[in-house]
């Protein structure tokens, strides 16, 4: 195995001038870089990671943590997101096994004691008393759909009210005015938006909410499940939901199918988020669409540039969203 003295030697630089090359210094010329790094290719050499980490004051690895279950396939495809932007960084990921539920537990220690030099952090909610001490750290930090921001900390998220309101002026232009809502938790900031989106979207339509059409769950398809059950056990059902993700939108369809109703001809069904199984689900949902993998690279990116620069103000990054219309609306009954 070759050493960073045999890439020294072959190319006839110093061992600190590779070094140099190897860390990206500036103050080394193109035509001697040129030269160490075709040295380093042809010899096989590897930089010790951990030597590297010395000199920079860097692990080059950085955390993720996750509150919501690893089943929900929007966390896959955030992860995968996450690793693409990873590929060709520098960086290694690290999951990091959070114990929010214990009182004593300290998430900054944990990321001290893992050595990461920043994180991403998702399933976050408002009120989370892990919180403070995060943002007091000089930890960076980058939230994925949680409005939280600290001297060394900013987040990413998607028009979540506007992807909202898409979603009611569809059903309205189809004719619905009896339109539900299932909505995730209001203690996360994307929960409260996109109950606000609702709340909106009716109003600029001239369309009263039904307090009873309105229903806080979990974003799983067991949460859209219970939903569901409790809206077809109304005097007066909906003849169209929206739902704040499309594993609750899932979960809803197959309530509906089992009551011998159907999708969309007796009730349609809206879910939010465009994952991979949108699509090949049957009947294939129409769904609010929100660039998950783009989401996890631009989280990564905007993390490393953190990492990189202290100067570097923490960021709040918005993607767009837009409506996806598959098979899962059509006009109401008549």
């Amino acid at each position: 195995m070759a050493s960073i003295h045999d890439v020294a030697k072959e190319a006839g630089v110093s061992v600190a001038t590779v070094s140099k090359v190897i860390n990206n210094y500036p103050d080394v010329s193109d035509k001697t870089r040129k030269k160490v790094s075709q040295t380093i290719k042809q010899l096989k050499y590897h930089p010790n990671v951990a030597a590297r980490g010395l000199v920079k004051g860097r692990s080059w690895t950085v955390g993720v943590f996750v509150t919501t279950s690893f089943t929900n396939p929007f966390v896959s495809e955030l992860l995968e997101g996450i690793k693409t932007a990873l590929q060709n960084s520098g960086y290694d990921l690290v999951l990091l096994s959070t114990r929010f539920d214990d009182p004593n537990y300290s998430f900054v220690e944990h990321c001290l004691s893992r050595n990461v030099d920043g994180v991403v952090g998702f399933g976050v909610a408002r009120n989370d008393p892990h919180l403070e001490e995060l943002l007091e750290s000089d930890i960076a930090t980058m939230f994925v759909d949680a409005d939280i921001r600290g001297r060394r900390a900013g987040y990413i998220t998607t028009e979540n009210k506007a992807g909202i309101m898409q979603a009611v002026e569809h059903l309205v232009e189809l004719g619905h005015s009896r339109i539900s809502f299932i909505s995730g938790e209001l203690d996360k900031a994307v929960g409260v938006l996109r109950h606000e989106g609702f709340m909106e979207g009716m109003k600029a339509h001239n369309l009263s909410v039904n307090p009873d059409y309105v229903r806080i769950s979990d974003y799983s398809m067991e949460g859209g499940t219970r939903a569901m059950n409790d809206l077809l056990a109304l005097n007066e059902r909906p003849t169209a939901v929206v739902c704040t993700s499309d594993m609750m939108a899932f979960g809803a369809i197959n309530v509906i199918h089992r009551s011998g109703l159907s999708v969309p001809e007796d009730i349609s069904v809206i879910g939010f988020d465009n994952t991979y199984y949108s699509e090949i689900f049957s009947p294939a949902l129409t769904t609010v669409n929100q660039n998950i993998p783009s989401i996890g690279s631009h989280a990564i990116e905007t993390l490393i540039a953190m990492i990189e620069n202290s100067d570097f103000a923490p960021s709040v990054v918005t993607e767009p969203s837009n409506l996806v219309v598959r098979c899962t609306t059509a006009k109401p009954r008549k």
